[in-house]
């Protein structure tokens, strides 16, 4: 009895330090929204290695994006460009962090962070790339986003309704 009691207690703290960990990996896996009359805003917390990790979606698809302003584009690693169908179109260059890289343009119809949604967003496969998708800035650059202490905010401006 007493050996089932600590197995299942072993069990029981994997489980919740596991949780821990991975929330100080991406605090925000859940992003909240907050919706106002004219904007939608997503607040992100910075995690432990000073980034910008959530949890969005590509065509209905849930994702983790790494906010890169450094980023032209939103670059999405080849395995999870299979995963969520994008087809591969014009192979090009593009100069990383490591050196040029051969990447495949692409376009993605719908991204979702938070309430925020954005279409028809330029962006690119990379064949030598794994983890997150880097959110650049075909996608950061149709929003607005501040940061504040450990806290960015990526605020989204409705659009109008033209009355006629």
């Amino acid at each position: 009895m007493m050996t089932v009691g600590v197995v299942l207690g072993m069990v029981f703290l994997t489980f919740f330090f596991g949780g821990v960990e991975e929330n100080r990996r991406n605090p925000n896996s859940s992003p909240s929204s907050l919706i106002h009359s004219e904007s939608i805003e997503v607040p992100l917390k910075r995690n432990r290695q000073g980034h910008y990790l959530l949890v969005g979606q590509i065509n209905g698809e849930d994702v983790e994006f790494l906010l890169d302003t450094g980023a032209t584009d939103v670059v999405v690693p080849a395995s999870t460009a299979r995963r969520l169908g994008l087809p591969y179109g014009t192979r090009a260059r593009a100069m990383t962090a490591n050196g040029p890289v051969t990447i495949y343009q692409t376009r993605i119809d719908e991204l979702h962070l938070g309430k925020i949604r954005l279409t028809n967003i330029d962006a690119s496969i990379n064949p030598n790339m794994e983890g997150a998708i880097l959110l650049g800035m075909t996608a950061l650059g149709q929003i607005e986003f501040s940061q504040q202490a450990d806290t960015l905010t990526l605020k989204q401006i409705a659009l109008k309704q033209k009355s006629g």
